[in-house]
Parts: structure tokens; sequence; C-alpha cells
């Protein structure tokens, strides 16, 4: 048996693989040790795995495995799942870049709950951009479209029709957003969650433009600064995956070309395992 696990803030996806049936997915709440203590992540894959099968190999891809994290993660799998004779913790950019380019030399970026990029030259990273979070950066992510879209919302960017569409649809005023935002917990989340209602409205002429300005912040801020426009800039994550035509459109404008855009990265992890 092979484990194969995709963390986002958001959910983790695993994927059980074996050599005598088809691929299981299991579905958790996301798994970031920049966000979680060590006694969150491991009660998140104790409650979800403690019926199952020890691993043979376990490969762990996930957001916020910054080289100091790493350790970590990977005593907590090892403590789980005993029998894997092969542990690997990787931060959820390697992930995506060897889902979208295998052993290529390519451009590689997530566009999710958060965002990142980096230049890969088909098996490490070379180069690649801070990312900083989704307070001071995340330019191009769910995150950062919620945060625009308040901006402009509030800011008398966007129409009064659009505004209080909003507040009625989504039982939210400005009060309680700046609860949400300040004062409780995950607010990346919730600034992410906003996605349903601006896919609904991406019509409206002043919610295009958000979305279209947050890919061109993320193409100006992420991919510009590897000066590789030869390259096509490849794309995994829901918010890339939702809103393709205007990433598509954001490129147009800053002179990149899309290559390949997954929502998932597992096929192609699947691919690079060999499995």
């Amino acid at each position: 048996m092979i484990l194969i696990a995709d963390s986002g803030s958001t959910k983790t996806d695993w994927v059980i693989v074996t050599s005598t049936a088809q691929p299981v997915v299991i579905n958790t709440q996301g798994i970031n040790p920049v966000h979680q203590s060590r006694e969150q992540i491991v009660s998140i894959i104790r409650d979800e795995f403690q019926n199952r099968v020890g691993a043979e190999a376990v490969y762990f891809y996930g957001s916020g495995i910054r080289p100091e994290m790493e350790k970590t993660m990977r005593d907590v799998l090892e403590e789980r799942f005993p029998q894997a004779i092969t542990v690997e913790v990787h931060s959820d950019l390697l992930g995506a870049a060897r889902a979208l380019c295998g052993h290529e030399y390519g451009i590689a970026s997530i566009l999710g709950t958060g965002a990142n990029s980096c230049l890969y030259d088909g098996e490490k990273i070379v180069e690649h951009t801070p990312a900083l979070g989704y307070i001071l950066g995340d330019e191009g992510s769910g995150a950062a479209l919620g945060k625009r879209f308040l901006h402009d919302l509030y800011g008398g960017k966007l129409s009064e029709e659009i505004k209080t569409t909003f507040e009625k649809d989504m039982h939210l005023d400005l009060a309680e957003i700046i609860n949400r935002v300040y004062r409780q917990p995950l607010a990346n989340r919730f600034l992410a969650s906003l996605s349903v209602f601006i896919s609904n409205h991406r019509e409206d002429e002043g919610v295009h433009g958000v979305l279209v300005n947050n890919f061109v912040d993320f193409l100006n801020y992420h991919i510009a600064p590897y000066n590789r426009r030869d390259l096509p800039v490849s794309f995994i994550g829901s918010i890339a995956w939702h809103y393709q035509e205007e990433l598509q459109e954001a490129a147009q404008l800053t002179g990149f070309t899309i290559g390949t855009i997954l929502k998932s990265p597992i096929e192609g992890l699947l691919r690079y395992h060999k499995i």
C-alpha cells in the first residue's frame, strides 16, 4: 500500500494505492503546520486512519511545509504509519511541480486558498518567489480574491446592486466581516469562501475586473521575476481551475502563456511516482 497526500489550508486529499484495487481517495480537513499544532495534526490523521492498514510508503505534499517544518511532519507520519519503509515530506509547491511538469523544465503555480509558484528544472525547485501568506501576499489566491472583492465592494468600486445581493445572499454585513477577518481564526478560509459568490456573479463588469486584476497581480508579482516568458505557466488549484477564462485574459494582458491547468495534483503525482 502506498499513500499520497496533497494537503492545502482547506482540505487534504489522501490517495490509497494498492496493487489489487483502484485508488481510494479520502478527504480530511486541511493540514498546515504553520497554523496547527502538532497535537492537532496528530488528531486529524489518527481520526481518519485509525482502522486503515499501514502503508509501506507515504508521500506527503503540503502547504506550510517549510524546511523547518519537515521533521515535525515526518515524525508524525512515521508514528502513525510505523510499517512505512519510505516517508517523504515535501512542500505543496514541489508536489505541484512534479504533477505539472514531471521531469521537464517548467513554471509551476498553485492557485487555491493560497498561492505560490516556482521555476522547476525537472528534479528540484531552482527559484521561487516568496508567497508571504494571505496578509502580506498570496496574490492570485482565493484568500486574496476575497480580500480584493471586499475592498472594492466596501470601497465603492462595485455596484450597490452587487453589495445588496452579497449581504443578503451571504448573510453578512461589514461588522460581521470585520469580526470574521480580525477576530475569528482561519480568516484565509473565510476570505477564500467568498469565491462562491464571486463565481456566481462573474459576468458583472466590476466583479470580472476583480477577478482579472487578481490574476494580473499574481503574474506580475510571482511569475515576471523569473524572466522566463519563453516558458508556459502551468497551474494547480481550484481557483485556477474555476477561473480559467479570467486567468487566460490576465495572461494576455501581461504577455504570458498558460500551460496545463489541473484542479488537483493527485493524478500527476501518481504518474510521477509511477503508480
